[in-house]
């Protein structure tokens, strides 16, 4: 049996939460305004989209502004707030439900955008969209957070068991632990 393209060898990149991973990793790097083409580039490729993926300067202002969409979705704090968010997107962002390979270079899967060489914006608020959508319905919660560190930001997929996540990293729950700390240990009477 002949090899797989490589575009094969990991078709989890269509998993809806492959495709949600993707989606807040765009949403972190487009929030960066120095963020050039390469390094939006570097993201896609990070997250299985296969060579040639190019995103031209062009290309940077509208996906800036789907990813500001899809942070409110990531900020909401409740399922119906995350679904009153996701339903206008998907109204004027989604087309018909259809299966490609992309011409037999990768396993079948969704796609909502035009058509398989979609530009890159429609394509995100189409695949986004859709990713998010899922979770939601699957977990019947909003299907991702803003981390609560302070000084952070960063959009996170709230996928796994155990409790709810607040912050993005460790290293983020640590530093606010840390400052929490300081500041009751200062407040504290004979302190100083």
């Amino acid at each position: 049996m002949p090899a797989a393209p490589a575009s094969l060898d990991r078709p989890d990149r269509y998993a809806p939460v492959a495709m949600a991973l993707r989606t807040a990793a765009l949403v972190n790097a487009l929030a960066d305004p120095a963020a050039g083409p390469r390094a939006i580039t570097e993201v896609l490729l990070a997250h299985g989209e296969p060579p040639p993926a190019t995103v031209a300067p062009e290309d940077l202002p509208p996906l800036r502004a789907a990813a500001a969409r899809f942070r409110e979705v990531f900020a909401a704090t409740t399922a119906d707030g995350a679904a009153a968010l996701l339903n206008p997107l998907l109204a004027a962002h989604t087309g018909p439900l259809r299966l490609t390979t992309h011409h037999g270079t990768t396993p079948w899967h969704p796609h909502l955008d035009a058509d398989d060489d979609a530009p890159w914006t429609p394509w995100f608020l189409a695949s986004g969209s859709l990713a998010l959508t899922l979770l939601l319905w699957e977990r019947q919660a909003p299907p991702g957070r803003t981390c609560a560190a302070t000084r952070c930001g960063t959009v996170f997929v709230a996928h796994g068991s155990g409790p709810e996540r607040r912050y993005c990293s460790r290293r983020c729950a640590t530093r606010e632990r840390v400052a929490a700390h300081r500041a009751r240990t200062a407040a504290a009477p004979g302190a100083g």
